[in-house]
């Protein structure tokens, strides 16, 4: 496995164990985490990136994946498919430093790894159709970090 693919793979680790266990803290469930998979300080850095980028716009994230590619209702997402969708999500337009094409195939690779056999087939997809509005999806995104950064001053 890619070193970063390794640190997406913490990521969805603990994006995943704090979906569905509301108690698990995130920070300690990646030092857990690491200390079972360590890896390099980047690395670690770039995971840690991901599960406090996403955590704080999880709401958003799936919304735009329900306004997107509504064939796909969020409820009957298999958890560990939804924390796929919104780490390629925040990849691609909130990071913004992850090339689409790359986000999508990361996604694809995670998928294989964690999910079910249909799961790469089903990422893919709904990533495509998240794709054809990514300029919406940037302007939405930036729309709300500012709304929210105003809050805060």
């Amino acid at each position: 496995m890619k070193p970063r693919t390794r640190a997406r793979s913490i990521a969805l680790q603990v994006l995943y164990e704090t979906d569905i266990a509301n108690n698990h803290l995130p920070g300690d469930v990646l030092r857990i985490r690491l200390e079972e998979i360590p890896l390099s300080d980047d690395l670690a850095e770039f995971a840690r990136q991901i599960i406090f980028g996403v955590l704080p716009l999880t709401q958003d994230l799936d919304q735009l994946i329900a306004r997107y590619a509504p064939e796909w209702p969020l409820e009957q997402i298999a958890a560990i498919d939804r924390n796929i969708l919104r780490i390629a999500l925040w990849e691609f337009a909130v990071y913004r430093e992850t090339p689409v094409k790359v986000a999508i195939n990361e996604a694809v690779e995670l998928a294989k790894q964690y999910g079910s056999d249909s799961a790469p087939r089903f990422i893919n997809g709904v990533l495509g159709t998240l794709v054809d509005h990514e300029h919406e999806i940037n302007q939405i995104i930036q729309n709300r970090i500012a709304h929210e950064t105003k809050l805060e001053s």
